[in-house]
């Protein structure tokens, strides 16, 4: 695990239609690399948690979770999301702090 700080990005579809009428095939080629991205941040310690609502109207929005050494850092990870560089989804930075966690989480992964 990282020393560091927490941060939490929340990422939205930028096409609003893009969960209710389908994606396209490259917001499909792109999604496949973001989570891709996310997964080799995971297991290098650096998210510590990724997800998103299941609900598809306009509302709907993903979370990362991650363990940085700076905000500049949590912002280069955020901006490096290939989701967020090809303009498939907008992304929010906030400093965040984990108050409690459940050792059942993993009951919620799909």
């Amino acid at each position: 695990m990282i020393d560091g700080e927490c941060y939490l990005y929340k990422i939205q579809p930028i096409r609003a239609d893009m969960l209710a009428m389908g994606s396209t095939p490259a917001e499909d080629a792109i999604i496949g690399e973001h989570f891709s991205y996310l997964r080799d941040l995971t297991t290098r310690g650096i998210v510590l948690l990724a997800g998103r609502t299941l609900n598809s109207d306009p509302s709907s929005f993903g979370i990362v979770i991650l363990k940085v050494t700076s905000e500049k850092s949590a912002r280069a990870v955020m901006l490096a999301d290939p989701a967020v560089i090809k303009g498939v989804m907008r992304a929010e930075l906030f400093p965040f702090r984990i108050a409690l966690c459940s050792d059942q989480i993993q009951t919620c992964m799909g």
